[in-house]
């Protein structure tokens, strides 16, 4: 082989390599986070018969680099034969994630939210026919320097029961992209920051088995990648 086709065939694998590392790297919008998935989700209080609610969180999500802002889909499904009744779905931000608006949701006042949280969302979904689902457009920003969780608990519109708990369940990665527009997250993920001394995640939660609520009385039991929130009154929220 000559030296000029050795080099152009060298020249043409480099170019190839870096358009995939361009592909690769370009930030995922918001249509692009993958099927869902009910990972690090548990029945906890027993449904009415013929209810069976679940969630579904993106399986991948993208992350920018120099804002922080990320896009979620938060789905709540009856995969029941009967109606749901009235209830609510209530998104938690933990660590590094923070929850910072979903559409049609209020604010759960910090006093209200579990002890080691950092943001919350009360949704009220109303009914769920038997089949039918509800998806909320959650925007939150993710420090890419720590771990992060989010959790999806599905209560009765009081809050006193909590039919479905997905999470606190972690979003991350082990292949950090600091140079990269964006970094993917992957569910069930435990993150690994781009960082010197990245092999120890910075300890932001309260490190205990059970997150007591404020003045609403609900309780967090953190049981491996699953916790069980149940409550006792319906918290307050503040005014969207």
């Amino acid at each position: 082989m000559s030296s000029r086709r050795a080099t152009t065939i060298a020249g043409s694998l480099v170019a190839a390599s870096f358009s995939a590392v361009l592909i690769l790297s370009f930030p995922a919008g918001a249509d692009d986070q993958g099927p869902g998935s009910g990972k690090g989700g548990k029945s906890v209080d027993q449904a009415p018969a013929g209810v069976r609610t679940t969630t579904l969180l993106p399986e991948r999500i993208s992350v920018d680099n120099k804002s922080g802002k990320t896009a979620i889909t938060a789905t709540v499904k009856n995969e029941g034969t009967k109606d749901s009744g009235h209830i609510r779905l209530l998104i938690v931000g933990f660590d590094g994630l923070t929850v910072k608006s979903v559409q049609g949701c209020d604010a759960i006042a910090k006093k209200d939210l579990p002890a080691g949280s950092n943001s919350g969302f009360s949704c009220p979904v109303d009914n769920l026919a038997a089949g039918a689902s509800k998806s909320y457009d959650v925007g939150a920003t993710f420090d890419l320097g720590k771990s992060g969780k989010i959790c999806l608990p599905v209560q009765t519109s009081d809050g006193k029961k909590t039919f479905w708990q997905q999470g606190p369940v972690p979003f991350g990665t082990t292949n950090p992209s600091p140079n990269a527009p964006a970094t993917p997250l992957l569910l069930g993920t435990d993150n690994t920051p781009a960082a010197p001394g990245g092999d120890e995640l910075p300890r932001t939660g309260v490190g205990r088995d059970v997150l007591p609520l404020g003045g609403a009385g609900i309780s967090l039991l953190m049981a491996g990648a699953a916790g069980l929130w149940w409550s006792h009154r319906r918290p307050t929220v503040r005014p969207s």
